[in-house]
């Protein structure tokens, strides 16, 4: 008897032994196969990035200088991504092998010394060396029929992406130049045929799903505008001249490579989606062969934990309802009041919420069916509060609105009434009286204009062409009332951008106005101006020898300046509107733009306006270039600037009430 009993369990443990080594085996492949994945999309990722400064490095050597600030975007972009991948053993040796020159090709690319193929050379080498790392085994192949197809539709979509970023890059260096030279042509088929041949082999393995994702990149308009470029060049093959631009090319082949980018991001996520899923069900396999001999203190388990949930069930309701009320759907609601429409004000909680909470208590007993009410209560109160806010902060901001709106409007009347009278008018004497009139009119604009900014509805003055930079600074002193005070030192050359004319320049007032109303009135404010070749920018300095500001105060300005937010024009001192209208004029010239306050040498204190490269218009004559020596009280500037970076940069970020 005992025989007969112990045979059928020693099968049955053998077979269980065996079904726990397979499912452990099968775990170990997909958790391989998995991470492998993983890896890949990695190494697309930087592949991407490698792409797109290969590109715009070929068509910086082509003469397109307008590349630079794209360029030096994308090279941040590759070092993030190589530093997150040193220490992958797959690909560390590439990196450092194929990618060991990459500091000094930059360099000779930046000089204009690099040539030009053997440049587009190393960048290809390197990535084609990336993409023949496939650290995809044969396990993962054959682990399944599905995620065989994925990885195989993954590595030619990688492949046919390659061909569409070289030519984008090759062209690009070619439209620049303006023809084919060398080999350069020959190139250019090959690519095109390698990517015909991988696109090909992709639509044999690839979903419905993802053939359709890709047929859609091809069929963009920008897709259209590339093909149409492309048949220029293919008939420029005996070297004739190309008159393309190459902005245009870059742009269209740069939504083209992001789309085939977001097509291999998805067949990559339908990968790492089947792995998981079968890592999953892998994990699944070998939990049910190990619990299997344990399925009856498992249930006698469960039934003694459903004996104590049925007295625990009304507290871990309440505790549940509380908790989403605290951390998601107050918050929601809130927000959803705030952002609404003034005639969409909602009062009540998202349509997916419960109307009763009581009745998620399943029975409990009516001393928290009493506390669920009042906490339902305590959230009606706290929306009905938020619904008053929003409503408060609103019609604040609209009559701020509307009376900046009809002071502007009476003004550029009367501006041009006055600019009328100036015309009409001989005697000297009035004249210059209506000069006066006419100055204190431009300051109720500024002011008019300070108003529309606070509450943020305020379209920057329209200006046609550029203006240089001395334009700018005169504009700004014109808009202050003690403008005989200003003393323009020195103001480099340099052309701000039209569209920012009349922002730049109304800053600038606001910071003149500082210095003036906080100096004595013998003493003038300077403002300098300088382009500073190091960090790309220009630079406009205010500088007053007055009282100056503590630390603290510095701080808490230089908070006002980052706070764009609409709260803080309601929770900031009247007396520190000023710096709110700094601040949103700041955010609205765009990244790059700085405002940063520092101390005068010899007492007072001096404002910095850095504005950067996107937002100055190229000279129009080259002689017009910054000088290289700059003034030892312009270099003293300049240093006290930099340092107040550093300490702006090196202190934590502050909300609106600082």
């Amino acid at each position: 008897m005992t025989v007969v009993i112990t045979v059928p369990i020693c099968l049955l443990l053998t077979v269980a032994g065996l079904a726990v080594n397979g499912r452990a085996e099968a775990l170990g492949d997909a958790r391989t196969t998995r991470t492998e994945v993983g890896l890949s999309l990695r190494v697309q990722a930087l592949v991407h990035q490698l792409q797109r400064e290969r590109g715009l490095t070929n068509g910086l050597l082509g003469g397109e200088v307008e590349f630079r600030p794209s360029l030096a975007a994308t090279r941040k972009r590759v070092d993030t991504a190589l530093r997150g991948m040193r220490h992958d053993s797959a690909v560390e040796g590439v990196i450092r092998q194929r990618l060991g020159r990459l500091t000094d090709l930059r360099a000779s690319a930046d000089r204009g010394t690099a040539d030009r193929a053997a440049t587009l050379t190393f960048y290809t080498t390197a990535i084609d060396a990336l993409n023949a790392v496939d650290p995809m085994t044969e396990a993962a192949m054959r682990a399944d029929r599905q995620l065989g197809d994925g990885l195989a539709a993954l590595r030619e979509l990688a492949a046919a992406k390659e061909s569409v970023a070289l030519e984008r890059g090759l062209l690009n260096g070619v439209f620049a130049d303006g023809a084919f030279h060398g080999h350069e042509y020959l190139t250019f088929t090959e690519v095109r045929a390698t990517r015909v041949a991988a696109l090909a082999r992709f639509q044999q393995v690839a979903t419905a799903p993802q053939r359709a994702a890709l047929k859609h990149a091809f069929s963009t308009k920008d897709a259209q505008r590339a093909t149409a470029y492309e048949s220029r060049a293919e008939g420029a093959a005996d070297g004739s001249v190309l008159r393309a631009d190459a902005g245009t090319w870059w742009d269209a082949m740069t939504v083209l490579v992001d789309d085939l980018y977001a097509a291999q991001q998805s067949v990559g996520d339908d990968v790492r989606d089947r792995a998981d899923r079968l890592s999953h069900d892998a994990e699944t396999g070998l939990a049910a062969c190990l619990v299997a001999g344990t399925l009856m203190a498992a249930l006698v388990a469960g039934l003694a934990a459903f004996a104590s949930r049925s007295l625990t069930r009304p507290l871990g309701a309440l505790a549940e309802a509380a908790h989403d009320v605290a951390r998601h759907r107050l918050p929601a609601t809130v927000a959803r009041i705030q952002q609404s429409p003034p005639e969409h004000v909602e009062l009540l909680p998202p349509a997916d919420a419960p109307d009763n909470p009581d009745a998620q208590l399943l029975g409990g007993a009516a001393e928290i069916a009493e506390v669920a009410a009042s906490l339902r209560q305590v959230e009606h109160t706290a929306l009905r509060l938020a619904a008053q806010q929003a409503g408060l902060r609103r019609n604040t901001t609209e009559s701020l609105a509307n009376l900046g709106r009809r002071n502007q409007n009476l003004v550029r009347r009367q501006l041009g009434l006055i600019t009328r009278l100036e015309q009409q008018e001989l005697d000297p004497d009035a004249l210059a009286e209506l000069f006066e009139l006419d100055h204190l009119a431009t300051r109720m604009r500024r002011n008019a204009e300070s108003l529309l900014v606070l509450a943020g509805q305020n379209p920057p003055r329209p200006t046609a062409a550029p203006a240089d930079g001395l334009e700018v600074v005169q504009s700004a002193v014109a808009e202050v009332e003690q403008y005989r005070r200003v003393l323009i030192a020195a103001v480099e050359p340099v052309r701000v951008r039209g569209h920012a004319v009349a922002d730049v320049a109304h800053l600038l007032a606001e910071l003149i106005e500082n210095g003036l109303t906080f100096s004595p009135p013998t003493e003038p404010v300077e403002v300098h101006g300088w382009y500073d070749t190091e960090d790309d920018t220009y630079c406009f300095a205010v500088v007053d020898h007055g009282v100056g500001m503590s630390e603290a105060d510095k701080e808490r300005a230089h908070a006002r300046f980052a706070d764009s937010r609409e709260e803080a024009l309601l929770a900031a001192p009247t007396r520190f509107l000023g710096h709110l209208v700094v601040g949103r004029l700041t955010h609205r010239l765009g990244e790059g733009t700085q405002v940063n306050l520092f101390d005068t040498t010899g007492g007072g204190l001096s404002a910095l306006l850095a504005l950067p490269g996107r937002l100055l218009a190229p000279a129009q004559d080259p002689s017009t270039a910054p000088p290289p020596a700059r003034p030892t009280a312009v270099s003293s500037l300049l240093n006290g600037f930099r340092a107040g970076v550093a300490r702006a940069e090196a202190r934590p970020t502050q909300g609106a009430s600082s």
